[in-house]
């Protein structure tokens, strides 16, 4: 695998979600968690999400339960927290494995294109994948959606 484009996940809903799909576009992957002290960020994405989508970025959040238990229900109740407390409505994944050997493909081929130090350490851990799929920023928990980082890094990937 070359590019995230080759790389496929099961939307919340159960359906396919190819990141192919998002071929041209800026895409926002982020490790998301329900019950962690990062998750007020889902305001700040989905504001990102609003606010950028018709420029061609996707925010595309990938709930796991990795890292210390924070994402402990099932798609249903994942979807259902996101849209009631947060008003949500970017593409996010099923539940998924982020780290280790049984991670999913993407986050391994993260793992092989950033060394150890590109994975996840927490919950909102975010990599920007530029419009031709090849990864372009790793960004951790600590920056957030509205960060003057994360915004350069945007406007260099859509330049």
């Amino acid at each position: 695998m070359t590019s995230a484009h080759d790389f496929s996940f099961i939307a919340l809903d159960g359906s396919p979600l190819p990141l192919a799909r998002f071929k041209g576009k800026a895409v926002l992957v982020v490790n998301t968690a329900s019950e962690c002290g990062y998750t007020p960020q889902y305001a700040g994405l989905q504001k990102l999400w609003r606010a950028e989508r018709d420029r061609g970025l996707v925010v595309l959040g990938v709930p796991s339960n990795d890292f210390g238990a924070r994402e402990p229900g099932d798609e249903t109740a994942i979807g259902r927290f996101c849209s009631q407390r947060y008003g949500v409505d970017c593409p996010m994944t099923s539940k998924q494995t982020v780290i280790g050997g049984k991670a999913h493909p993407f986050y391994r081929w993260v793992a092989a294109e950033l060394g150890e130090a590109g994975q996840p350490r927490w919950n909102l851990h975010k990599y920007l994948i530029g419009p031709d799929g090849a990864l372009a920023g790793a960004f951790p928990s600590s920056v957030a959606p509205e960060s003057k980082e994360l915004a350069e890094a945007l406007a260099a990937s859509s330049a």
